[in-house]
């Protein structure tokens, strides 16, 4: 099986992101901020701490944003390049883009998730194991709604993964997958024999999990997330980023040419690069997005973006 720096590195951003208006009519989720840099950057530091330094990134709506942010990876200590996917059909559809591109195992990440790891090395070593094709990164999850929202891994007796479940209504495990994945370039072939969904018209990469398993390929979970926080919504961005910032142990984040006047009262909040705050503004778990002014007034739970306020729930 390979080092980490014979793996190639797959991150997923070509979704259009439609429930985040306004913010996706004019930046792909993966490109919005957290704290200093775009969420994308992050996956990408996360791959190349590893040892991964060739990652390939599939594009789609305003891929050329991605593009023009991103380079040819130099700037982040990589190799980047782009395969665009023309039709947004599903995860599976993202995946089968890449056969051409990608030749050896590859770890793959869903763009507009934000990932709190412990040992994500772990997985590597798992892969390395005899008859290990494929590890899928999961969390131990109580929330049964958030299981809902993602998937379910149901193991065996010898702790190989047997089932994967879409969105189950009724989780019969906690188990829950997270976006995640180390592949073997065997699952191509699975993928190539997915069928479309009839409930969401898509190919769903759970249903290409299965056919791999079924076709008799060894998949092991990894138990490496410990939380991971997917940008669905504006309540997710202003949620993520005030996390973020609470867990770096800082009661406010103001970036280094943010200009914040001294008279303005900037509490829980985060306020982005060349954003400006006048005086007598007071602000209370609000994101003031790169370049946006606030004049006045006090504000909670609230994105400042494009000249308008964005209302959220922290």
């Amino acid at each position: 099986m390979p080092t980490a720096t014979q793996l190639q590195g797959v991150i997923l951003a070509a979704g259009k992101g439609k429930r985040i208006q306004p913010f996706s009519s004019h930046t792909p989720k993966p490109l919005l901020p957290v704290l200093d840099r775009p969420l994308i950057v992050w996956q990408i530091e996360a791959m190349r701490d590893l040892g991964i330094d060739e990652i390939v990134i599939v594009i789609g709506h305003l891929g050329h944003h991605v593009v023009q942010a991103l380079g040819d990876g130099r700037d982040f200590g990589v190799k980047l390049s782009y395969v665009e996917q023309e039709q947004v059909l599903g995860i599976a559809h993202a995946v089968g883009q890449l056969e051409p591109y990608v030749e050896r195992p590859f770890l793959l990440f869903l763009g507009d998730i934000f990932f709190e790891t412990q040992d994500l090395g772990s997985m590597l070593d798992l892969f390395e194991e005899d008859g290990v094709d494929a590890v899928l990164a999961v969390k131990l999850e109580e929330d049964k709604s958030a299981i809902r929202r993602n998937f379910t891994v149901d193991v065996d007796e010898d702790g190989r993964v047997r089932r994967v479940i879409e969105k189950p209504r009724h989780p019969r495990t906690n188990l829950k997958g997270c976006g995640l994945y180390l592949f073997d370039t065997a699952i191509f072939d699975a993928v190539r024999r997915t069928p479309r969904t009839a409930m969401r018209d898509e190919y769903e990469l759970t249903d290409s999990i299965q056919i791999f398993i079924d076709y008799g390929y060894g998949v092991l979970p990894a138990p490496v997330v410990q939380r991971d926080l997917n940008l669905s919504g504006p309540d997710d961005l202003l949620a993520l980023n005030l996390h973020v910032m609470r867990q770096a142990g800082h009661t406010r984040y103001l970036a280094e040419d943010a200009r914040v006047d001294e008279n303005s009262d900037v509490n829980d909040s985060v306020v982005m690069s060349g954003a400006e705050i006048e005086a007598g503004v007071k602000l209370e778990r609000c994101l003031v997005m790169p370049g946006e002014r606030v004049r006045a007034g006090s504000h909670q739970d609230v994105i400042f973006v494009a000249g308008t306020e964005v209302p959220c729930h922290d």
